[in-house]
């Protein structure tokens, strides 16, 4: 039986060598190139792409420098184990809602999302500049602004929640942005709070974390960040998960 996931296309490559590392990605994370395998040569994967050999190795050395891939001598350039690869990673990240998500995979961004952002929140409490709470503030106005279903009030919500780590003072909490843009992203695309009810929930509960926070109270900005993250993960249960090979394709946009 076909996986059940959803497709998130994610925003083109700029240089040939970046879109050729995604499609390699994109590929290795979708399964088509198995763990322990081989990628084919470089005579095929040159014909494959398009591509010069410099452009080529450029982006393998790339996608081996994310943990997905190893080379090796006599044996050529093999997949690596899943457990290798580096999540916190961008692209890795990004490749993973080209290659296709489900439940467990959103569920994974929200377990580390509850593990690092209520802390991040204690702490910003704790610590905030009169500049983190401008922010927070900004953002928290931008999101009041934008319809639901607009990418400039997804913008705003991580914006928001990246202002929080930021204000934490913590460089590994601010480095956790990768995985929070990823699961927001995700979040909005599958399901964005359009209805009333919906809108006014995560309205509330985002202003609940930067009250807590400019008023200094810990507690309670760990509290709110909670229900936040909850609460995106209580709307991913009613999406409609559709088949992979039903989708239109990534790569032409068909």
């Amino acid at each position: 039986m076909t996986s059940r996931i959803v497709v998130i296309p994610t925003r083109r490559a700029h240089s040939n060598h970046a879109e050729v590392a995604r499609s390699i990605g994109v590929d290795i994370i979708a399964g088509r190139y198995a763990e322990g395998t081989r990628l084919p040569g470089d005579a095929e994967m040159i014909a494959m792409f398009g591509v010069s050999r410099p452009v080529l190795r450029e982006s393998v050395k790339t996608v081996v420098a994310k943990g997905l891939l190893t080379t090796k001598a006599r044996v050529g350039t093999v997949v690596r184990e899943r457990a290798a690869w580096n999540m916190f990673d961008a692209d890795v990240l990004a490749w993973h809602l080209d290659a296709g998500i489900d439940k467990r995979f959103l569920n994974d961004l929200a377990e580390i999302r509850l593990a690092v952002e209520p802390r991040a929140a204690i702490l910003a409490a704790r610590q905030r500049s009169e500049e983190d709470i401008a922010e927070l503030r900004r953002s928290m106005e931008r999101m009041r602004r934008e319809a639901s279903d607009s990418v400039s009030f997804a913008d705003a919500d991580l914006a928001l929640h990246v202002a929080v780590a930021r204000a934490s003072g913590n460089l590994f909490m601010r480095s956790i942005g990768h995985v929070i843009e990823a699961a927001l992203r995700a979040s909005f695309l599958l399901s964005a709070p359009v209805e009333t009810e919906d809108r006014d929930t995560v309205l509330l509960w985002h202003q609940k974390i930067v009250d807590a926070i400019a008023a200094g109270d810990a507690e309670a900005a760990s509290e709110a960040m909670v229900y936040v993250i909850h609460n995106g993960m209580r709307r991913h249960e009613g999406t409609v998960i559709v088949t992979a090979d039903l989708l239109p394709s990534a790569e032409t946009g068909e």
